[in-house]
């Protein structure tokens, strides 16, 4: 493919984008409520008027790129989204998104490989915005070794795992608290970025049966320093401690979804199983 039919395609798309977006106005309304801001709060963040701000949200006028960019970044807009925001304000994307594999991603790419081998005996993965597992160390496979292939077929969401009744959730322990968990974390991930590909598997996992027959979500401890992961395993019952790290500059979509979930175990017994476990792979 010559760079001048590619060039022409990546117009062609440019212009599909701008007729299938809400009006940036919009958008930037909608971000805002989601922040929970009002109009005058949103104005002194980003210091210009509220009357301004009120005709960019209307239509009334446009805003330029900087003032995009500027507006984006003091709601907190995630870098997939601020490249709507620019793209229905008639300016091209700003953030480019590689795939992992890319040859510009070379440096991330080993630094997550470094920090998934690094905690082994300990189980750790990488998922991306949706909770899709996209990496993993040599431990997570050895959790999930006696479940149906079909359950932990490509592509993985880490979440349905978790609460699908084919998958860990009979074997979780403090399934009811975990689940609470889990659907909270979510619920906050939804409410902060509106992704309906996000809303679409909250409803799903909320459908899950439960102990005791209750769909209803049942509401968090008030007061707990942490919620434990127990796991009934073949080495025993395993009590973990989840963590998530992100990048810290990331001007890259994918680098900026991406996430790692670290589990460390939260007793001796459990740091101990996971070494015998880890002997099996030698």
């Amino acid at each position: 493919m010559t760079s001048q039919v590619m060039a022409a395609q990546r117009v062609l798309g440019y212009r599909a984008a701008m007729h299938n977006v809400q009006p940036v106005g919009a958008q930037l309304r909608e971000w805002r409520q989601r922040r929970r801001l009002s109009q005058l709060d949103l104005a002194g963040h980003a210091e210009v008027s509220t009357r301004h701000l009120s005709y960019l949200e209307t239509g009334r006028a446009q805003p330029s790129r900087e003032m995009v960019l500027r507006l984006a970044d003091r709601l907190e807009v995630p870098l997939r989204e601020r490249n709507r925001l620019l793209t229905a304000a008639g300016f091209a994307p700003l953030y480019r998104e590689h795939a992992l594999a890319d040859p510009e991603m070379r440096a991330p790419a080993q630094a997550v490989d470094l920090v998934l081998k690094a905690h082994e005996p300990y189980p750790a993965l990488a998922v991306d915005r949706h909770w899709t597992m996209i990496a993993c160390n040599r431990m997570v496979p050895l959790l999930l070794a006696e479940l149906p292939p079909e359950v932990v077929a490509p592509p993985l969401n880490v979440l349905r795992l978790s609460l699908h009744p084919q998958g860990l959730a009979p074997r979780i322990v403090n399934l009811p608290a975990w689940r609470a968990h889990l659907l909270h974390r979510l619920q906050l991930q939804v409410r902060s970025s509106g992704d309906p590909v996000l809303a679409a598997l909250a409803d799903e996992l909320r459908g899950y049966p439960v102990p005791g027959g209750e769909r209803s979500d049942p509401v968090p401890p008030d007061n707990p320093v942490y919620v434990p992961l127990q796991l009934q395993t073949a080495v025993g019952m395993l009590h973990f401690i989840s963590t998530i790290t992100v990048f810290g500059t990331p001007t890259d979509i994918t680098l900026s979804e991406l996430a790692l979930e670290t589990f460390f175990p939260a007793d001796a017994a459990t740091a101990a199983a996971l070494r015998q476990l880890a002997d099996t792979l030698r």
